[in-house]
């Protein structure tokens, strides 16, 4: 069935299991969706929500399961899922983790690949682009599913999700520490994703999709390049272009949906759905075009807008925006950090939106992204107690669904 722009959404949460002891990774998924079905099984429908396996055995998705029109009380129904896993996972001396990377985890040592259904797949990953590395074995993220109907639904989405994604990481970085140190960009998980499928850069382009607004050229300019480089490494023929396409949003012309992939996963559903919510907010503003036309929007070239995206990635809110043509969009005249843009757009949409996600929203606009609260509790203090420390915290801001305000 197809929907039409903005009728209904899915969205998808990313989650680490980590030992409660030595708060290492644990990659015992496996075990954690037997305890829930009674066999093993890689899906599990849980009413609202659905939980599966990922390409890591220590990692497991929380998605929508299915289409659903109920933005609004997501956080909710993510929350009592999170609170059943934690349960099952006591008796396994395991616990979920959020944020978008573990910040001691050395990949190397302790990546494992998920054995069981699907491992044909994931195991062919692994040999051409070897998932040892952060970029594919520590970083936990949202997406957000959004639907066309046509390929004019289409064209609009697109363009107003492209002209919003340099913006994005700033209000959602969560993932500045790796190997237990500040890796000196807000959002790693995005830098380290940038370049952990070189081997074939065709499947990740420039991160910001080519200006295409329709199926046709879509398939041209993004879907065929991607199968021709793939073929030399996929002999058995089991790969889809729909997953081997890796830009920052990609879309799933299978479904009539573009997902967007450029947003770290937060401290709590509260908080993800809350972001997700403005970000909608903000599209349904471009599609509009009540600030720039859609003409003005499909204009801009992916260079220019991922230039944007890399000052966003390193210095989250507080990256300074200096191309007033961008800034212009917003109604902004003269430069200004990313924070401030989200302030703006917030002002418009701000009626459109709950209470409830209103007073998160304020929350992180005021104190910041959460790799910037994050930072501000280490405060340069770097050791590996301290570290476990405040990720613990993190731990218990999932467990209770709250923010996390150091």
């Amino acid at each position: 069935m197809s929907y039409h722009l903005f009728e209904v959404f899915g969205i998808e949460l990313e989650y680490m299991l980590v030992n409660s002891d030595s708060l290492k990774i644990t990659p015992i998924v496996d075990e954690l969706l037997t305890a829930k079905n009674g066999s093993l099984t890689s899906d599990i429908d849980n009413g609202a929500i659905e939980w599966s396996n990922e390409l890591v055995a220590h990692v497991i998705e929380l998605k929508t399961n299915g289409p659903t029109s109920d933005l609004e009380n997501l956080d909710t129904y993510f929350a009592e899922n999170i609170g059943e896993i934690n349960t099952l996972l006591k008796p396994m001396n395991a616990v979920l983790w959020p944020t978008a990377s573990h910040p001691l985890m050395q990949p190397k040592e302790e990546m494992k690949l998920w054995q069981h259904n699907y491992s044909d797949i994931y195991s062919l990953y692994n040999r051409i682009f070897n998932c040892t590395g952060h970029g594919w074995s520590n970083v936990q993220s949202m997406h957000i599913n959004l639907p066309f109907y046509d390929n004019s639904e289409f064209e609009k989405l697109h363009a107003a999700i492209r002209i919003l994604m340099p913006i994005i990481p700033a209000l959602s970085a969560s993932s500045p520490i790796f190997e237990g140190q500040y890796s000196g960009i807000r959002d790693m998980r995005m830098e380290v994703y940038k370049t952990n499928q070189k081997e074939i850069p065709e499947m990740t382009g420039r991160l910001i999709p080519e200006a295409v607004f329709n199926r046709e050229d879509y398939f041209k300019t993004i879907f065929e390049p991607i199968n021709k480089a793939i073929k030399p490494f996929d002999t058995e023929n089991i790969l889809d272009h729909h997953f081997l396409n890796s830009r920052g949003a990609i879309a799933r012309f299978d479904r009539n949906a573009i997902e967007i992939r450029v947003i770290d996963l937060q401290e709590c559903p509260k908080a993800d759905i809350a972001i997700a919510v403005l970000i909608v907010e903000a599209l349904k503003l471009l599609v509009s075009e009540e600030w720039i036309t859609l003409k003005d929007q499909k204009s801009w070239h992916e260079e220019d807008l991922l230039t944007i995206f890399n000052i966003s990635v390193k210095n989250a809110e507080e990256g300074v925006i200096d191309n007033i043509k961008y800034l212009d969009i917003f109604d902004i005249k003269e430069t200004s950090n990313a924070g401030y843009i989200w302030k703006k757009i917030y002002e418009r949409v701000k009626d459109q939106i709950s209470a409830k996600h209103q007073a998160t929203i304020e929350i992180i606009l005021k104190n910041g992204s959460l790799s910037s609260r994050i930072l501000k509790a280490v405060n340069e203090d770097f050791s590996e107690d301290h570290l476990k420390e405040i990720y613990s915290e993190l731990g218990d801001c999932l467990q209770n669904n709250e923010l996390f305000i150091p």
